[in-house]
């Protein structure tokens, strides 16, 4: 757990920084600090590990004072991440993630065995990477060193500083779904920055919004930034599309799903066409598992169901978000898009049902 008590910043010249920050971060959470440049985002970070020294205000670490603790001391207990990585070229990647291990003078042995159990957790085979030096890896290979550098000794706290902001799309979304994998499996407390307020809907439990000088307007879930802002400032800083955005954190309700009509490969055109209406139908085994779908104007002559069923365009599983499914319907033409667990039908959503779920999550 981190606690902020009044934290101010203020520069030699006057200038607020950051102002009378009250903050808490449960343990094992995601917080996830956004708003404009030079909102005080990064000082607050440094100030966390004191890099930078706090005007005012106190900071609690598990339930530690650590304000006036010994700044070395405190950040060997403390994670950090920077954009830019920071690895030391001169430095393998395995004496680079064995930096901080090297400093509390562990011996070799432990040092290897956490170094490579590191190299694993990021998704880095020791074999192929540990002998590499930092000008051998991708963007995103060198910044999964980077956090497993962050995680050499099993820190209770990690702070990130934009730290996928330098990184192609493509490889930035990958790198936020390893990041979540991770914390599944290490459950730290993290304090993330970043401008993107897409990323930061999709990586945080909660999410602060600064505006100018280091003033919190807003701190709270995802869901709540996005659906109830706290002012006009988080209403325009998290943009006019936010009621999309917000599908990205409202999940599929399996028990409100609808139930399509349903046939077996055997059954009759003749009986489907009595139950198909005008909807598409899903064409199920004996055991519910989605194998087609039958369009009405297939349904014409005679034969069976099997015989006429097309492949589902696009499915999505019970997991997925509204905005996953808001995706699939936009690939699919049956006006529908089933729920599925493992290749089990659930049950469909429609353009109507998502609506209603979205408004329902956001109690209107």
């Amino acid at each position: 757990m981190i606690r902020l008590e009044s934290l101010t910043k203020r520069w030699d010249n006057g200038q607020v920084a950051v102002e009378s920050l009250d903050l808490e971060v449960g343990a094992g959470e995601i917080t996830v600090l956004v708003g404009p440049s030079g909102c005080g985002k990064t000082t607050t970070l440094k100030m966390l590990n004191r890099l930078i020294e706090p005007t005012s205000g106190r900071i609690f670490l598990g339930g530690d004072d650590v304000t006036g603790a010994d700044p070395v001391e405190l950040r060997r207990r403390i994670g950090y991440v920077i954009q830019q990585v920071g690895l030391f070229p001169h430095l393998n990647v395995a004496d680079n993630v064995a930096t901080v291990p090297r400093l509390l003078k562990w011996d070799k042995e432990r040092i290897r065995k956490r170094v490579d159990e590191l190299l694993e957790l990021v998704g880095l085979d020791p074999a192929q990477y540990r002998r590499r030096y930092p000008h051998q890896l991708s963007g995103g290979q060198r910044q999964r060193v980077g956090v497993a550098r962050a995680l050499g000794v099993d820190p209770p706290v990690l702070l990130m500083d934009e730290p996928f902001g330098a990184i192609d799309p493509i490889t930035r979304h990958r790198l936020q779904g390893e990041f979540l994998r991770l914390q599944e499996e290490v459950g730290k407390t993290v304090v993330f920055v970043t401008h993107d307020v897409d990323e930061a809907v999709r990586l945080g439990d909660r999410i602060a919004v600064l505006r100018q000088g280091g003033v919190l307007e807003q701190y709270a879930s995802p869901a709540d930034v996005l659906g109830r802002p706290a002012s006009p400032f988080v209403a325009d800083f998290v943009g006019a599309d936010r009621g999309l955005k917000r599908l990205s954190v409202i999940p599929v309700d399996v028990d409100a799903l609808e139930k399509p009509v349903t046939f077996t490969a055997d059954t009759p055109l003749s009986e489907a066409r009595v139950a198909l209406g005008t909807s598409s139908a899903a064409v199920v085994d004996v055991d519910g598992r989605l194998v087609g779908e039958l369009r009405p104007a297939d349904a014409a002559g005679e034969g069976t169901v099997g015989d006429r069923s097309r492949p589902v365009m696009a499915t999505v599983d019970r997991t997925a978000t509204l905005k996953d499914v808001s995706s699939a319907l936009l690939l699919s033409d049956s006006g529908w898009v089933p729920v599925v667990d493992g290749d089990r039908l659930l049950g469909v959503l429609t353009p109507e049902s998502v609506h209603a779920a979205a408004r329902r999550a956001a109690g209107t």
